[in-house]
């Protein structure tokens, strides 16, 4: 009888271990170095229904690349210290959060600068969110020592609505419903906040639990969430009760969050060199489905809607220790590239 539950022990481990995995989710089926100093980089975005990518490669500008050509088809003019683009071709207008604290707007179609206008004087502007609900586009600062300035644009002007601030170090890109509600990531204090639309004043906030820096609104009245630091995590919290339903590791250094509709697929891209690739379980569930290996310092992405391919962008770079123990990276010289990830 040992004998017999031995060899069925066996046979079932063999069996375990012959399972075939299932196909990838994404395959890299192309990769295009550009020409490029030693910049950092931080926000690539889609111009919506386009294959245009604009990539905020600081140093280097705002650089327009052409997925379907497969190259970099232009710089944006006067575009050195470009952060954060925010594209909005019902306006026909782009703009762009700057490190030197000023926005930069341009005509989306020609490219064409029509103003570059200093917002912030204590430092960088991050990026910049649209309201649909009231045509005002918000453009945030980046981190600050006590508090955090929105400053509300007329998204089709250009022209500087108002200027509000709030006692958090550090606010990311919110969420919007378009039904007169805003939802704002805290990123420090691990909190979310529920703003009007039109005063920017606060409805409620919730703790979430972890240093949330991503936020997007889905159609089933739901928020997703993600959070970077040292509890990285996608989470689902539901705004009528503030509560978080569900909650998935994803890896660590998060700085994109895109959601493919079409396969029911949600996709966070970290620093460590992977992205999480993760589905919904009814309206109140999150569930990795897999996680794909990239490359170290692979954090940016954005999805082209029209086909399903991901596209991330990275550099070779050398890290040097410092004293404080911590360390600072050097990026190599034309060595910055932009991978398409096809999805299966």
């Amino acid at each position: 009888m040992k004998a017999v539950l031995a060899a069925l022990s066996v046979a079932l481990v063999g069996g375990a271990v012959a399972q075939e995995a299932p196909e990838p989710p994404y395959v890299m089926t192309r990769s295009v170095t550009l020409p490029s100093t030693d910049t950092d980089w931080d926000y690539v975005k889609f111009q919506p229904g386009s294959p245009r990518l604009f990539m905020a490669r600081l140093k280097d500008g705002l650089t327009v690349f052409d997925v379907d050509r497969g190259r970099a088809v232009a710089t944006v003019a006067n575009s050195a210290g470009a952060n954060g683009p925010i594209l909005l071709p019902q306006y026909n207008r782009g703009y762009t959060a700057m490190n030197d604290g000023s926005l930069l707007s341009f005509d989306l179609r020609t490219l064409k600068v029509i103003a570059r206008t200093k917002l912030a004087s204590d430092g960088g502007l991050n990026s910049g969110s649209l309201d649909p609900a009231t045509g005002r586009l918000h453009v945030i600062t980046g981190s600050r020592p006590a508090e955090s300035t929105w400053f509300t644009i007329d998204a089709a002007s250009g022209r500087l609505l108002a200027t509000t601030r709030f006692p958090f170090r550090k606010m990311d890109d919110p969420a919007v419903d378009g039904k007169g509600n805003i939802y704002a990531p805290l990123r420090m204090d691990g909190m979310v906040l529920k703003l009007d639309s039109s005063t920017l004043k606060e409805q409620a906030r919730w703790d979430v639990g972890c240093n949330v820096s991503k936020m997007k609104w889905l159609p089933e009245g739901r928020l997703l969430g993600a959070c970077t630091g040292d509890k990285p995590s996608a989470f689902l919290l539901d705004p009528a009760t503030g509560k978080v339903t569900s909650r998935v590791t994803i890896g660590k250094g998060l700085d994109a969050l895109v959601i493919d509709d079409q396969r029911g697929r949600i996709v966070a891209s970290a620093y460590e060199g992977n992205m999480t690739v993760i589905e919904r379980v009814g309206a109140d569930k999150l569930r990795v489905a897999a996680t794909v290996r990239t490359q170290f310092g692979a954090r940016m992405m954005d999805l082209d809607h029209r086909t399903g391919r991901l596209y991330l962008v990275n550099a070779d770079s050398t890290e040097f220790p410092l004293t404080d123990g911590k360390s600072v990276s050097r990026y190599h010289a034309n060595s910055f590239r932009v991978e398409t990830w096809q999805p299966n």
